[in-house]
């Protein structure tokens, strides 16, 4: 495959599921010695990656949880942050200037310190009460932090009893990383054609709801815009129909990621729409990738996990054929902002 060490790939997925134990006993400690909420915090796209965790705990549990930009959190502040609260904060690089300082203002309000990042020996991951490293890089961050922070939840609800069989689900994800090794080898050839599809393109409108509303807005802002300086319109899928259908018209770019979660239904009413103007529709669906051993409860987590691992295939090829690299930047960390 293009641009992909596998074994690489195997190692950080694998190195993100095992950290599950451990993050379930400090999850239990936190709230055994006090918790009353948990925030979770992140700059950018390492933010948005936790934000189908956040979903879950909002939908499936009782415990209080928040979501918020680092920089606004630092500027604005938080009522209900305080020296009860659990604050898990996500960096790649662990030097998120941003994130650095809400940590700082979380710490001086007497709050618990949880940091998921991708480097030891960095400010975030130094700084933090609880450290979990996994190392990973662009290319592999997706599903290293979707699935920390989907583990995060689960075992909050676990010592919560608000979910059952957490070690059932927890055995299941620890396949994922040889079956998502598959996805990318079978869908290989459909990545390439779509990057065809996608290299001359001015902008995409890209769309999703629940748990791909995430993936949707990560995709078109980190890696088709900051990555590939490509034009995108992020828009939640019930949000396309109060402005963004006016802007649809034949030859305009409307790419759908559908999951198998219970929002399925308000990206396929998107899906009904947009081909009766526009001919240019991309549907990426979670539910054509084979998991064999994967029961539909757990498909429902992952549907982001499956549509990050598709597209990282999609965007190697991309940066190939456009002859440029997703590394390259104008102003990322060569400009004072």
């Amino acid at each position: 495959m293009l641009n992909l060490d596998e074994q690489r790939f195997l190692r950080i997925q694998s190195g993100a599921l095992s950290l599950a134990g451990r993050l379930h006993e400090t999850i239990g400690a936190c709230l055994a010695t006090g918790a009353q909420n948990v925030f979770f915090l992140g700059a950018g796209g390492a933010g948005i990656l936790m934000s189908p965790a956040v979903q879950l705990l909002h939908r499936s549990s009782t415990f209080p949880t928040f979501s918020d930009i680092s920089a606004e959190l630092v500027t604005a502040g938080h009522r209900s942050l305080g020296a009860k609260s659990l604050v898990v904060i996500s960096s790649l690089s662990g030097t998120t200037k941003e994130s650095i300082a809400a940590l700082d203002c979380c710490r001086k309000l007497g709050a618990t310190i949880m940091t998921l990042t991708g480097h030891a020996k960095t400010p975030l991951a130094d700084a933090a009460d609880h450290s979990f490293v996994n190392f990973a890089e662009d290319d592999t961050s997706c599903e290293s932090f979707y699935l920390q922070s989907l583990i995060i939840a689960l075992a909050i609800m676990d010592h919560r009893q608000e979910v059952a069989d957490c070690r059932g689900i927890l055995d299941e994800l620890a396949r994922l990383p040889g079956l998502l090794l598959e996805v990318k080898r079978s869908q290989e050839a459909r990545a390439e054609r779509l990057s065809e599809t996608f290299r001359t393109e001015p902008y995409h409108i890209i769309t999703g709801a629940g748990s791909t509303w995430p993936q949707a807005l990560y995709y078109g802002m980190c890696i088709l815009e900051e990555m590939q300086w490509i034009r995108t319109r992020p828009v939640h899928a019930s949000d396309f129909f109060h402005g963004t259908l006016e802007l649809v018209e034949k030859g305009v770019s409307v790419v759908i990621l559908k999951g198998e979660d219970t929002c399925r239904p308000l990206v396929e009413r998107v899906e009904s729409f947009a081909p009766r103007f526009t001919d240019k529709v991309t549907v990426l669906d979670s539910a054509v990738f084979d998991l064999p051993g994967i029961s539909a409860r757990v498909r429902s987590l992952i549907s982001p996990v499956l549509l990050a691992t598709f597209l990282e295939r999609m965007s190697a090829h991309l940066e190939v054929k456009r002859n440029h690299p997703l590394t390259t930047r104008r102003y990322y960390k060569r400009v004072a902002y």
